[in-house]
C-alpha cells in the first residue's frame, strides 16, 4: 500500500539511533507546512492514533543519499566532498560559495531536533558534533559532520567553510570561539531570562549556564555580524507544533514553549537576516504565524521602538 502525504501525519515506529535515548517527539513538524508532498511505501494511516511528518523523516533518514532521492535534491555532501574526504584541506577560496548552515552542537538534544528541521527546509547543513561516526549513521551523507577543538583556528576556518549561517542551540560557542569571518549571520537560541529566572539552589546549579549566556550575547551583540537572538520561555519535552506562539516582553521570563517548537523557530529565523541584531523573546501561546518573515521584520521594528535589554 502506497500512502501520499503532504501536511497529513502517519504512524511509525522507527526513530533515529543518534544518542542511545532518543530525544525527538512524535509530533514534530506534524501541523507545519513543510509544501512537500511524499510518497512513503508500506505506511498504515491510523485515523485514532496519528504521527506526524517528522517521524517520516526520522524512518527514512538512516537510508542517507535514499533521503536525498526522496527529496528529489542533488548530493551535495558527494559533490563537495564529506567532512572526512577533505580532513588536510587547508585551501579556503575567498570567493567560494556560502550556502550552508552550520549548528553547533549537532549531537544535543536541541540540536538534533535543529537538523531535522533544516533537512525539511532542504538546506546545506554541516554540524559540529563530537562523534563523526554516529552522526554518519543517523543522517548519513545529507548532513557534513565534523568534529574538532573550536578553540583551534584551523579547525574553526575548516568548519565555517561555506558556511553562510551558523545556529546555536546552546551556549557556549560564540564565546568560546575567535573570528566568525565569512558569516552572515548567526542564531542564537538564549535561555538567558530562564536562567536569570532562577532562586536558590536552582540559580546555583544554573550560574555557569547563565554566565556563558550572557557572555554569548554580549560578544554577538559586538561582533559585528547580523544575528538573531531567540530568548525562549521554560524549554519543555511537549509534543511541537500543537499550540501558537507569543513574542509579549516578558514572556521568556514566565512563559514555557516545546523544544520541538524551538527548533523550528530556530530554523524560520533564517527567513529574515537582519541589518544589525534582532533579540527577540517567544513561548508558546495562541498566535499562528502564517508568514514567519513578515512576523520576524516586524517584531524588528518593534524592537528597534522599544530595544530590548
Amino acid at each position: 500500500m502506497v500512502l501520499v502525504c503532504s501536511s497529513s501525519t502517519l504512524s511509525l515506529t522507527k526513530l533515529v539511533p543518534f544518542t542511545s535515548t532518543t530525544p525527538f517527539g512524535s509530533s514534530f513538524l506534524s501541523n507545519r507546512d513543510t509544501n512537500v508532498s511524499v510518497a512513503v511505501p508500506l505506511l498504515v494511516c491510523h485515523a485514532k492514533k496519528k504521527i506526524g511528518f517528522f517521524d517520516q523523516i526520522l524512518d527514512y533518514i538512516e537510508g542517507g543519499p535514499k533521503l536525498r532521492k526522496w527529496y528529489g535534491a542533488p548530493d551535495l555532501l558527494e559533490k563537495e566532498g564529506t567532512s572526512t574526504a577533505n580532513d588536510g584541506d587547508d585551501d579556503f577560496p575567498e570567493d567560494e560559495v556560502r550556502d550552508a548552515v552550520l549548528v553547533t552542537d549537532g549531537d544535543s538534544e536541541i540540536g538534533q531536533m535543529v537538523i531535522l528541521s533544516l533537512i525539511v527546509n532542504k538546506s546545506r547543513i554541516k554540524a559540529l558534533v563530537k562523534d563523526k561516526r554516529v552522526a554518519l549513521e543517523a543522517f548519513g551523507n545529507y548532513v557534513e559532520s565534523m568534529t574538532g577543538d573550536t578553540s583551534d583556528n584551523r579547525f574553526l576556518r575548516k568548519a565555517l567553510r561555506g558556511v553562510c549561517t551558523i545556529i546555536c542551540p546552546n551556549e557556549g560557542f560564540i564565546s568560546s570561539v575567535g573570528s566568525l569571518q565569512g558569516v552572515k549571520h548567526v542564531v542564537l537560541l538564549s535561555q538567558l531570562s530562564v536562567y536569570s529566572g532562577k532562586t536558590g539552589i536552582e540559580s546555583m546549579m544554573k550560574n555557569n549556564a547563565k554566565k556563558l549566556a550572557e557572555q554569548d550575547e554580549s560578544v554577538l551583540r559586538s561582533s559585528g555580524i547580523p544575528y538573531t537572538i531567540i530568548r525562549t520561555g521554560e524549554l519543555q519535552d511537549t509534543p511541537g507544533g500543537k499550540q501558537g506562539f507569543t513574542f509579549d516582553k516578558g514572556v521568556a521570563a514566565t512563559g514555557s514553549i516545546s523544544k520541538e517548537d524551538v527548533a523550528f523557530v530556530c530554523v524560520k529565523a533564517l527567513e529574515f537576516v537582519p541589518q544589525t541584531g534582532l533579540i527577540f523573546e517567544v513561548a508558546n501561546g495562541e498566535n499562528k504565524i502564517p508568514d514567519w518573515k513578515e512576523c520576524l521584520a516586524t517584531l524588528m521594528e518593534k524592537s528597534s521602538q522599544q530595544p530590548l535589554q
